[in-house]
């Protein structure tokens, strides 16, 4: 059965029972969904019997959002904004987190909305709220939006997730595809798109720590003839944090138009505003102590958490015809952020009840362009498909950073008395930083009479660095010449199986005067698409190795040098709707790491910081179907486990082994209108996320929230 999406042919010969949707951000032209059945008559030993034939069905999609917005099962990745491909012909572990899923568990954060994907490990810094923290295998990961790069998420903003249709999850050294980034993996957000559809939800919620919130999201045809559409999301947020004195309110808007001037050309233009009025944390507690989360011991004078931010995104496709497309994507980004607080350091116990503290502050303000042009071949020869792609890829930063830093008056823990804020004398670091790269890649993909997929990956990526030292108006740069390559061999042993072998390599964004780090992975995997219900399920052993790794060490708060890391492990996922009216999101990551080399001589043979060798979690939903005047309920209970990890590369402080628990109630109240309840950390499970030096920090306490919605 062939499926047409998006114009590229796609080479799964899946039955009528399920329909791979697979969705490339080379959008292009849409054909309608035909679906025909007809009744024959067969006889069989004799007897007549009357069955029905289904044709073959015929699918395409204007964005993600149809399928998304209704199933947590997505066949198909966007292959970072390049080569969309489906599930089982992907030689590598990618998770697709709907949104759908977001809003089942109801993900406030990127790291809720990672929380239950394998290889994914998120909340290691606890109540520290400045940032996205997650890693994937291991290393940090980077983060792109419609495949365009927004950078390593520590000291980056916080992303709002009611933006996306999608999280894209790729796992391992993947360079090749998105550009420099570290092995362990990256996550992609797909942007909400219009539709040529009419469509909408609006909401509000309230529940803990006084949170009030609205959310809207619709769009429509403009005009009669679908050439014109539009979309408008929204989200204001009013609200506390666990900790007192604390607030977590935000502002965002997000308007998007797309032209369809004909069948083979399509051009969107999107523009968010995200303004966020937050605090960075509660600012740690003394070690070994046990106070309540909401114990504060910072300063309430001096403890903010700001964003604004202005984005305007524009993607272009185009159709030649013959197999030969274009497609563009380009964005402007200008932003404002900074933060100021007080926090604990109380390394030892000196025998008294007063918390030594520091204030530390950052103002950060940027203008960052980054444009991505490809084009794509797809032709068949003999019993061979090919799929051939070749693009350019320019990106050009410029910012300022001001760091503040002074010791801050000590305060008594039995009896808190806070003092207001610093009185700097100026910052301690300002740096004004350029940066322009180029890249080019090219990828091609071949597939052997509709069994065996071999895929090649080889990109350049030139960088441009210039640093002025503001305090002492140094000025110093750097240009570097990075190369990668990725090469994968992919086997469709059934219409519903597929196994691969990959090799990868990655290369971290450079320094100035420190070499760039790289990686490179070796995995194996093996995939289960069933053809009777929608459903995926993986597994893949790897090994990944990162040379020149530097690190801060926490006591000194130095950078040092590690030398080379590795970590090798097992990744198990399973996504699936079952029959009977349940759901499931499965997963399960074994990683063992190992320090092999360390440029300070020291910690060889130790493991990495905040890398746990299991983690697993399980999500499962129940929908009881309504009878009468009772309207459908769906309930939801989710886990997550983790074991011990490491503070610092020394291995001498470490976490507790630990479960928590969420849970989920939707009430179907009429046939468009749903009332939701959600419990994060449902039996407020605490346990030090991060500690041991200076301060213990909890992990995130529960919450509770109630949502009602309506839609459209």
């Amino acid at each position: 059965m062939d499926h047409s999406i998006n114009n590229q042919k796609l080479r799964s010969s899946l039955t009528c029972c399920r329909v791979a949707v697979l969705l490339g951000s080379t959008a292009l032209a849409a054909s309608g969904v035909a679906a025909n059945a007809q009744e024959q008559t067969t006889s069989v030993n004799g007897d007549s019997a009357e069955v029905t034939v289904l044709e073959p069905v015929t699918v395409s999609l204007d964005g993600y959002g149809d399928s998304d917005a209704t199933s947590i099962v997505a066949f198909g990745n966007s292959g970072g904004g390049k080569l969309a491909t489906d599930f089982l012909d992907t030689a590598a572990s990618v998770s697709v987190i709907t949104s759908k899923e977001i809003e089942l568990r109801d993900a406030q954060t990127v790291e809720q909305v990672l929380d239950y994907t394998a290889g994914v490990t998120t909340d290691f810094y606890g109540s520290d709220d400045r940032f996205d923290y997650f890693k994937i295998r291991g290393f940090d990961a980077y983060a792109y939006r419609d495949g365009l790069p927004l950078g390593d998420p520590f000291g980056g903003v916080r992303e709002e997730p009611y933006a996306f249709e999608r999280v894209e999850v790729l796992k391992g050294a993947d360079s090749t595809i998105f550009g420099v980034s570290d092995p362990g993996g990256t996550v992609n957000y797909v942007s909400k798109k219009p539709r040529s559809e009419r469509f909408g939800e609006a909401y509000i919620t309230g529940g803990s720590f006084d949170h009030a919130e609205v959310g809207f999201d619709f769009g429509d045809n403009v005009t009669a003839d679908d050439t014109l559409s539009y979309r408008l999301t929204g989200k204001f947020q009013n609200s506390d944090a666990e900790y007192d004195y604390s607030n977590d309110d935000e502002s965002f808007i997000m308007g998007g138009l797309t032209w369809r001037f004909d069948d083979a050309t399509e051009m969107t233009l999107i523009y968010d505003y995200l303004d966020t009025d937050a605090t960075p944390g509660g600012g740690g507690h003394p070690i070994g102590s046990d106070f309540d989360r909401s114990f504060f011991l910072g300063e309430p004078d001096y403890n903010y958490n700001d964003v604004t931010r202005n984005t305007v995104t524009w993607m272009f496709d185009h159709d030649f015809g013959s197999g030969l497309t274009f497609s563009s994507r380009a964005r402007y980004t200008s932003a404002e952020t900074g933060f100021g607080y007080a926090y604990v350091y109380e390394p030892v116990d000196n025998g008294d009840t007063i918390a030594d503290r520091y204030y530390y502050g950052n103002a950060t303000d940027y203008d960052d362009f980054v444009m991505d042009a490809h084009f794509q071949y797809d032709t068949s020869f003999a019993n061979v498909d090919s799929r051939t792609l070749a693009g350019l890829q320019y990106e050009t930063y410029s910012g300022t950073n001001d760091s503040y830093y002074d010791v801050a008056p000590g305060i008594d823990w039995t009896n808190p008395v806070y003092s207001g804020g610093p009185t700097y004398s100026g910052p301690y670091a300002s740096t004004k930083s350029d940066q322009k790269t180029t890249s080019l890649y090219a990828q091609e993909e071949m597939t052997f009479y509709n069994k065996l997929i071999a895929s090649v990956g080889l990109r350049n990526d030139w960088l441009d660095l210039k640093s002025l030292n503001q305090l002492t108006d140094t000025a110093t740069s750097g240009d570097f010449s990075e190369f990668t390559g990725r090469g994968a061999l992919t086997y469709r042993v059934t219409d519903e199986v597929s196994t691969y072998v990959s090799y990868a390599q990655s290369v971290a964004p450079p320094t100035i005067g420190v070499e760039p780090e790289r990686g490179e992975q070796y995995e194996i995997g093996v995939k289960y698409a069933p053809l009777a219900f929608p459903a995926l399920f993986s597994a893949s052993i790897y090994d990944l190795d990162k040379n020149n790794i530097t690190v801060t060490n926490p006591v000194t708060n130095m950078q040092e040098t590690i030398g080379e890391a590795r970590v090798r492990g097992l990744d198990l996922e399973a996504k699936a709707e079952l029959p009977h009216n349940f759901s499931l999101t499965a997963a399960y990551s074994y990683m063992m790491s190992d320090i092999v080399e360390n440029g300070t001589g020291g910690n060889v043979g130790n493991e990495l910081a905040f890398v746990p060798n299991n983690v697993a979690s399980l999500w499962v939903d129940y929908k009881w179907e309504g009878e009468g005047n009772r309207g459908d309920m769906t309930f939801g209970l989710g886990a997550r486990y983790q074991s011990s990890y490491y503070f610092g590369e020394d291995n001498t402080v470490s976490s507790d082994p630990n479960i928590t628990f969420d849970a989920a109630f939707t009430y179907q109240v009429a046939e468009n209108t749903s009332f939701q309840v959600n419990a994060t950390n449902l039996f407020n499970e605490k346990y030090v996320a991060y500690g041991g030096y200076g301060a213990d920090w909890y992990n995130q306490g529960r919450a509770v929230y109630a949502t009602l919605r309506q839609t459209w």
